[in-house]
């Protein structure tokens, strides 16, 4: 049975019930399959998405706008040259006045609490397109091409290595939420928040996975079939960049990890990559890599989320 998900705001995987995960999962693979025979579908006819982005990004930005143009729709984008925010309006206003013009807000930010906001005081869905808390839309796409690799979710197992960061933090969600076992491994003092992997947890009991985070890599990659890895310098921690190239220097993603984990492993990345850090060009340029289908699987998802929520 079909989830009625209309007017609702995605700003954490925890948001989402396994029922509304599968209903985005079913309805990105109807627009992927349209969209590769060319069958046109404009869902969001007439229909406007307000972008704001206080960070720069190149697959944010190109998949959302591409996204709803492939859906009929407009996508405005508002860096923060271009709204109020940064001149004294508060959020409430901004987001008030704005629910009025359009359809729907996907917003890229620095603080989870400007989602939370712009949710809670506006009156149309909004999307989290990443803040310093979460990055739902990669994670979706994540899953989704895991589905695509490997036929299924639950039962798997996925080696996180690399930061207890926002993208992390969704995956803990997510793979809980769909009964994957998890385990992130990471340099001590860069853990996820005791929050994020709380609740995790939680979750975990309810759909029988593990999920487990240490700085042991060996144990994280007993038997996993994803290796999954991001930047170990996220933008805005560029004066922590020395130091965390030295505290992260074991946890680098390269062929003598992938041969620890199942011989059919496959490799994530949500991009950018600081190709030589924490991966190599061996395995990102290899044949475990899935880190291309992986980024195109986010538009997927992404107009899924839209369809989903704005129509």
């Amino acid at each position: 049975m079909a989830v009625d998900m209309k007017g609702k705001s995605l700003l954490s995987i925890a948001d989402l019930t396994l029922e509304e995960i599968e209903q985005i999962f079913a309805t990105t693979e109807m627009l992927k399959l349209q969209k590769k025979t060319g069958q046109p579908h404009p869902i969001l006819a007439g229909r406007t998405l307000g972008m704001i982005f206080e960070k720069p990004s190149t697959r944010t930005r190109v998949s959302f706008e591409a996204g709803m143009y492939q859906l009929g729709g407009y996508a405005l984008y508002l860096s923060s040259n271009d709204l109020q925010l940064g001149r004294g309006e508060t959020i409430a206003d901004t987001t008030r006045v704005l629910s009025r013009y359009v359809d729907g807000i996907m917003a890229r930010v620095f603080s989870h609490n400007t989602v939370v906001e712009l949710a809670k005081y506006g009156s149309v869905p909004v999307i989290n397109g990443l803040s310093d808390m979460e990055h739902p839309c990669q994670i979706l796409g994540d899953l989704f091409t895991a589905i695509e690799k490997k036929g299924k979710l639950a039962g798997l197992k996925m080696a996180y290595i690399g930061d207890g960061n926002n993208v992390c933090n969704s995956l803990l969600l997510g793979c809980a939420k769909v009964g994957m076992d998890m385990a992130a491994a990471h340099p001590r003092n860069y853990d996820p928040p005791a929050s994020i992997l709380d609740e995790a947890k939680k979750i975990a009991k309810k759909t029988g996975c593990k999920i487990k985070v240490s700085s042991d890599i060996s144990s994280a990659l007993d038997g996993a079939d994803i290796i999954y890895t991001d930047v170990w310098t996220s933008m805005g921690q560029d004066a922590e960049k020395k130091e965390r190239l030295k505290a992260f220097s074991e946890y680098q993603v390269n062929e003598k990890m992938l041969k620890k984990a199942k011989d059919d492993v496959i490799v994530m990345h949500c991009l950018p990559a600081h190709r030589g850090e924490e991966i190599t060009d061996e395995v990102m340029d290899g044949p475990h890599a899935v880190v291309i289908d992986e980024a195109e699987n986010r538009m997927h998802v992404q107009k899924a989320i839209l369809a989903l929520l704005i129509r």
